[in-house]
């Protein structure tokens, strides 16, 4: 699955890479034209990606699509 998420903060990236880090399958970042994936467990490599705009999360781990799938509800109820 992919969905596209825009990070807000450091530590939403924090969140992902410790979510990832503890996932049953692999989740990837990759950039809207996927010219650039990397590993969203290795925070080095997430230093690559551009976060001022929307990027790619590549899964097929579904502890992982309902955990952003939460935290895209929280948000919208905070910003509503």
């Amino acid at each position: 699955m992919v969905m596209d998420v825009k990070f807000e903060s450091l530590a939403e990236v924090e969140a992902l890479q410790k979510l990832a880090s503890h996932a049953d399958l692999p989740v990837y970042l990759a950039s809207q034209d996927e010219a650039l994936r990397v590993d969203a467990r290795t925070f080095l490599g997430l230093f690559s990606v551009d976060f001022s705009k929307p990027v790619k999360v590549i899964t097929d781990s579904m502890y992982v699509i309902r955990r952003l799938e939460q935290a895209a509800r929280s948000q919208e109820n905070h910003a509503g």
